[in-house]
């Protein structure tokens, strides 16, 4: 079963890569359209400084993830020898992304601790490094894969503590949520997503919550949200949207968006557009 190919069909992460070398210096991490930012560091020393944390002190070949907008400085002096590729990241569907909603502030994963990363590494940063033609692309597209291989890497290694890569990562959780994630239209109820994970009704919901961090239905309309607000930032129109997330009338579809966001999704449209 793939657990993150139904995830990431409607939230892949895309990349654009902004700085590539050496930093010397301190930088500002710009805050653009509501991305994240990923550093890979390749060699060197570094310190990174957030508003109200301590600092973290990285000394050894790194990545350095912010799922969300953060406001986080890096600094290094000539000495330090800290060479970087650093990427915006983006996964869609706003606040309600799944994927953004599951990880914690800031990650700090030591590059050797990833299997099999070192042939991708190696590639993307001869790329990152180069004058090649076609450079920008191919950096963009490698980053991308990286943080597929990432997110692979936590939800295998169960890196993240709930939320959906913990419960991909439970065997019997993962094929309730793929199916929910396949499946978003269908109107499913907790005995049949019970029934998918091959557990008693009362033991799936324990076990659910437990380890995602919500109820099973509550996920499922979090999902469904996020489902639709991409699909509506792609112009489709809500008569389309509702019964496409599992909702009989555009109405019905409004009134639960409007509880989870806090704004119509016209409303939330307009805003999104206008940012």
């Amino acid at each position: 079963m793939d657990r993150l190919s139904p995830l990431f069909a409607r939230f892949a992460p895309s990349a654009q890569v902004f700085h590539t070398g050496a930093l010397c210096g301190s930088t500002d991490a710009a805050l653009l359209d509501g991305s994240g930012h990923i550093h890979l560091i390749s060699s060197g020393r570094l310190t990174v400084l957030r508003p109200h944390f301590e600092p973290i002190t990285i000394e050894k070949p790194s990545v350095l993830f912010f799922p969300r907008p953060s406001v986080h400085r890096l600094q290094a002096d000539e000495h330090d020898k800290a060479e970087m590729v650093c990427a915006n990241i983006k996964f869609g569907g706003g606040p309600e992304n799944p994927v953004i909603k599951a990880l914690p502030e800031v990650m700090v994963v030591p590059l050797a601790s990833v299997p099999g990363l070192q042939p991708m590494l190696a590639l993307l940063f001869a790329e990152a490094f180069s004058d090649n033609c076609g450079r920008q692309a191919a950096v963009d597209r490698l980053t991308e894969y990286f943080m597929i291989l990432l997110l692979r890497h936590a939800m295998n290694t169960k890196l993240v503590v709930g939320g959906i890569l913990a419960g991909l990562g439970d065997q019997r959780l993962a094929k309730a949520i793929t199916a929910m994630h396949e499946r978003p239209e269908q109107s499913w109820s907790l005995e049949q997503l019970a029934e998918s994970a091959g557990m008693s009704r009362a033991r799936f919901a324990v076990h659910f919550r437990e380890t995602v961090g919500m109820t099973p239905l509550d996920y499922l309309t979090d999902w469904r949200v996020g489902v639709a607000q991409v699909m509506l930032k792609g112009g489709q129109s809500l008569k389309l949207v509702a019964p496409a997330v599992g909702y009989l009338s555009p109405t019905a579809f409004t009134r639960v968006f409007s509880q989870r966001i806090g704004a119509s999704p016209t409303e939330w449209l307009a805003q999104h557009v206008m940012a």
